[in-house]
């Protein structure tokens, strides 16, 4: 047996039920606990991966055993996953669901990034459009400029496409016609298709 079966093995035979490694997996079941520990500083206790930032609870249903394991091993060995109504999920649904829940954290993580930012800079516009944004689920693109220009300015990990801009009100979509151009650069890959449509019929250009 070479060594990555074997420490695969011998992390989760002796906390299931079965002695056959195929058999073991199928007792074990997703938690839905997630923990993001903010630095890639956690190993994952099934397959040994080491500088893990994230980790994912699973179960044992019979022994009540937990791991704290990678996502992509909940995947690679078709650990059960379930929906909100408890049905099990297949493999593309399993992985559509561990993704939104790693989106999530990677967006709880860079919010806490720029509250923290907020608190030291004493910067009120920023404050403003993150509880703007907690309370709407979207940013103005007056705001949108706001926190991507500090989160590039402070090198915060992110995605863009976490954040959502809205432009259903006039007024936002005046906001961004008169934008400087570099300014909606600044949050370009957070529009959708139709919005970067629009910011060109409004004499903008995508970023180079």
């Amino acid at each position: 047996m070479s060594s990555y079966p074997k420490r695969v093995a011998d992390n989760i035979l002796p906390l299931s039920v079965s002695g056959d490694l195929s058999e073991a997996f199928q007792e074990w079941f997703f938690t839905e606990n997630t923990e993001d520990h903010e630095d890639v500083i956690e190993n994952c206790q099934l397959c040994n991966q080491e500088q893990l930032r994230y980790h994912f609870e699973i179960k044992n249903k019979f022994t009540e055993e937990i791991l704290q394991v990678g996502s992509s091993c909940i995947l690679k060995f078709n650990v059960t996953v379930y929906d909100e109504k408890h049905s099990v999920l297949n493999e593309k649904d399993s992985k559509k669901k561990l993704e939104k829940l790693l989106q999530k954290m990677r967006l709880e993580s860079c919010i806490k990034s720029l509250e923290k930012l907020a608190i030291i800079e004493n910067n009120n516009i920023l404050k403003n459009a993150l509880a703007y944004y907690s309370k709407n689920k979207y940013l103005t693109p007056k705001f949108a400029f706001v926190v991507f220009w500090k989160l590039k300015e402070k090198n915060i990990d992110h995605t863009p496409s976490f954040f959502k801009v809205s432009l259903k009100r006039n007024k936002f979509k005046e906001d961004l016609k008169l934008m400087d151009t570099r300014r909606v650069h600044l949050f370009w890959k957070a529009l959708t298709s139709s919005q970067k449509k629009l910011a060109i019929e409004y004499g903008h250009h995508a970023p180079k």
